[in-house]
């Protein structure tokens, strides 16, 4: 996936493809990513830090929905995402229950 073809507006793109993602652009490609390889509802990013070759993101997604919500299972993953916005990496880190104060992910396992 490149900046080019993503569904976002074609004022959104970037004209010079040889800069680096913004970081709003690198969460969005991740987020797309790996909404479609696992088919989970995003719930958010919470984290982003700079790669050599591009972003680590982190984010939350809804693992397992009960009633009542309170009850949902949530979990965290890394999505790592090159300059380009194409996809690098992406694994689970903690799996946890909604409201739940021991959550995992980097730093704070």
């Amino acid at each position: 996936m490149s900046r080019r073809s993503t569904t976002e507006n074609a004022a959104d793109v970037d004209p010079d493809p040889d800069r680096p993602l913004t970081a709003r652009e690198a969460a969005a490609a991740a987020i797309e990513h790996l909404s479609e390889l696992t088919s989970k509802s995003v719930e958010g990013v919470t984290s982003m830090e700079p790669l050599e070759d591009g972003r680590l993101v982190e984010i939350e997604v809804l693992e397992d929905h009960r009633i009542p919500s309170s009850a949902d299972m949530l979990a965290l993953y890394e999505v790592e995402i090159d300059f380009d916005g194409n996809l690098l990496a992406y694994h689970r880190v903690a799996r946890y229950a909604r409201g739940s104060t021991e959550i995992g992910g980097r730093g704070r396992r």
